[in-house]
């Protein structure tokens, strides 16, 4: 693979970030909004409504939302490639004004469109010219005991921008520009690093490598702590004086409601998942068994055992996941073939970058652009496969239009998590070495337990934070406390955590940027687990049953768009099965070691 086609080309959105095209977008939307309000203002929640205008105005309302989308999206993109360049800090907040400007302009239509009289509306959502919005209207309006004033949603428009997404932006700044001394091995001087490179050492063979990687990247965190205390406390803050001027009953209230989740069926999946927090103490042991340590820290959680220790190189890595993806389906391998073809994929870390990975879906016309940051390790490529997993989601969700192209939160993990299980049974399926066997059946139970018990405790601790935020400002000491005692039920006596580990809340980025969206990993882990099981079960018949979900993207509830894999999302029953099949994965991990 060529140097340039390591690197996303965002050409094809504009030019650069001085490129005219942009700025006339800019202009073009704002204009755009203007007449939008001057044509429909008043008129959706009159009683005269009629069909053909509520079609006329989703149409314009969509095609408004793309148009400013477009230049928002490539700034993201630029700013996450390369957060370094004042042009590039200057477009992001250049296009985040311009969008809570637009924003403030239209919010009377969502806003109208939940005070139409319920009798008038049940009839105007059974038009044909209204009937393929249905479920995004449907879904905007259990919004409306939660949804104020026109005048007070502007105001809080207006104030987040210099308020909680202010805090935001410093956070990723903060973040992306942080740099470590640090000696990598097999070097001899120290040299500036990034947090992806240190990350990545807590998958080396050495043991002091690991701690000593993981503690410098910890460290400088703390030295940041007043900067990230604050950007935690006024972002906590935010959303609780905002759950509590808009009546919400709880502060995941707008993740559930976002989510389409039942708030009792997300605190059920947790509690099963606590129940088996046992399991994962389970292989913990045997890890430190099989490492030949006496005490075994949270620095050797992902220490290589047999062949994990292997380097891929790009090629490699990219050859393993399309072949995989070609395994289950060749329509698959097709798209997630057409990133590297077509660049837009950026794969190497390097300074200014954004850590850790993700796939920006962009819109219905766009097709998805992933981020990695590559560094040779196995989990490296499972994380390739994962961020493909993304990105074929939203390549094969082009058909719907732009209300129902997203996934629910819950399922925005479910196309990656069984991207990786593809890789790993593709991989397991090659695979005669032992030790390398050995490798990656720890490898795979070792993501599964990162993306299930791991984000449960994140998610735990997120809301013991929001929860004591409530009730006055938190020290450093504070946050640090909550994190130990949160990882203390998952680790039990089985897991020793290095002193600096109390930092760990302080990188993690998912608190900043979404709230509660860390269960979303747990959701989307455990139905994948399910599925995949089903596939395993019924063979090629699942597959167009696979891909329509997958196509289907957000036009539906989530249990609807279950419904032809009878999976019911309320049984406790089924969350089990999804740790059994974990389970499984260590009775044959034990199989090969005997």
């Amino acid at each position: 693979m060529s140097e340039a086609d390591q690197q996303w080309d965002l050409s094809p959105l504009y030019k650069g970030p001085d490129d005219p095209e942009l700025s006339r977008a800019l202009a073009d939307a704002a204009a755009v909004a203007e007449q939008f309000r001057r044509d429909f203002r008043g008129r959706i929640a009159a009683d005269s409504l009629s069909a053909d205008l509520l079609a006329a105005a989703l149409r314009g309302y969509r095609e408004l939302q793309q148009t400013l989308l477009l230049p928002y999206l490539y700034a993201q993109l630029l700013f996450s490639a390369d957060s370094e360049p004042d042009a590039h800090k200057a477009l992001i907040a250049r296009v985040r004004e311009a969008w809570s400007a637009i924003s403030e302009q239209t919010l009377f239509f969502e806003l109208e469109i939940l005070r139409i009289d319920e009798e008038h509306f049940s009839r105007l959502v059974k038009d044909p010219e209204i009937a393929d919005y249905r479920h995004y209207l449907e879904q905007l309006r259990v919004h409306t005991p939660y949804t104020l004033s026109e005048e007070v949603e502007q105001a809080l428009k207006r104030k987040d921008l210099s308020g909680r997404e202010a805090f935001v932006q410093l956070f990723d700044e903060l973040s992306a520009g942080l740099r470590f001394s640090f000696r990598m091995p097999g070097e001899e001087d120290e040299r500036e690093v990034t947090g992806e490179e240190l990350l990545s050492l807590l998958y080396h063979a050495d043991r002091s490598v690991r701690e000593t990687a993981f503690s410098t990247f910890l460290r400088k965190h703390a030295e940041q702590s007043l900067v990230l205390t604050s950007c935690f406390n006024n972002i906590l803050l935010d959303h609780g004086r905002e759950a509590e001027l808009r009546g919400y009953p709880d502060l995941m209230t707008p993740t559930h409601l976002a989510s389409e989740t039942a708030p009792e069926m997300v605190e059920r999946m947790m509690e099963v998942s606590e129940q088996n927090y046992a399991l994962a103490q389970d292989y913990f042991a045997l890890k430190k068994t099989l490492l030949g340590y006496e005490t075994l820290k949270n620095t050797d959680l992902y220490a290589p055992v047999g062949g994990e220790g292997k380097h891929y190189s790009l090629d490699e890595a990219r050859r393993l996941v399309l072949d995989s993806f070609g395994g289950f389906s060749p329509r698959l391998a097709e798209a997630a073939a057409a990133f590297f073809d077509e660049r837009r994929i950026d794969l190497l870390p390097r300074p200014g970058k954004s850590g850790g990975a993700f796939c920006m879906g962009m819109m219905p016309g766009r097709l998805p652009y992933v981020l990695t940051n590559f560094t040779g390790t196995l989990r490296d490529v499972s994380t390739l496969a994962h961020e493909l997993g993304h990105g074929v989601h939203y390549t094969l969700s082009q058909k719907q239009h732009l209300f129902h192209f997203h996934a629910p939160l819950p399922f925005a993990e479910t196309a990656s998590v069984f991207a990786e299980m593809l890789l790993t049974r593709h991989l397991l399926q090659h695979e005669r070495d032992r030790e390398t066997r050995i490798a990656l059946l720890c490898a795979k139970i070792e993501d599964i337990i990162a993306t299930t018990f791991r984000q449960n405790v994140l998610t735990r601790f997120e809301l013991a934070a929001h929860r004591q935020r409530g009730e006055g400002l938190l020290s450093a000491d504070d946050f640090c406390r909550l994190w130990w005692d949160e990882n203390k039920k998952l680790f039990g006596d089985k897991v020793e955590m290095i002193e600096p580990y109390r930092w760990g809340w302080s990188y993690i980025s998912h608190f900043i940027h979404a709230r509660f969206y860390c269960y979303s990993y747990v959701f989307g882990e455990l139905l994948t687990l399910s599925l995949y099981q089903r596939y395993l079960e019924e063979g090629s018949p699942f597959v167009p049953k696979y891909l329509d979900l997958l196509a289907s993207g957000g036009s539906d509830r989530p249990q609807a768009l279950l419904d032809p894999f009878a999976i019911d999302l309320a049984d406790p029953g089924f969350w089990q099965k999804g740790y059994d099949v974990v389970r499984g994965l260590l009775d044959e991990l034990r199989a090969v070691l005997d």
